[in-house]
């Protein structure tokens, strides 16, 4: 089964095809082309500040 999707490479840094990605440990995605899996960091940033205001929000309902 050929695998499919891009990656982006916490260990050097790039964008990368499934075909020739890193071990899963060091990278993020996958992504369905390498312009989405080139903004990893930001997206991973982002889905983090959000995922935060949402915890702020439920501990102040308490």
């Amino acid at each position: 089964m050929a695998r499919k999707g891009w990656f982006f490479c916490l260990k050097h840094h790039a964008v990368e095809p499934a075909s020739q990605a890193c071990r899963a440990a060091d990278r993020l995605g996958p992504y369905p082309d390498p312009e989405t899996a080139s903004r990893a960091l930001e997206i991973a940033r982002e889905r983090t500040e959000a995922a935060d205001e949402a915890e702020r929000r439920y501990e102040d309902e308490d």
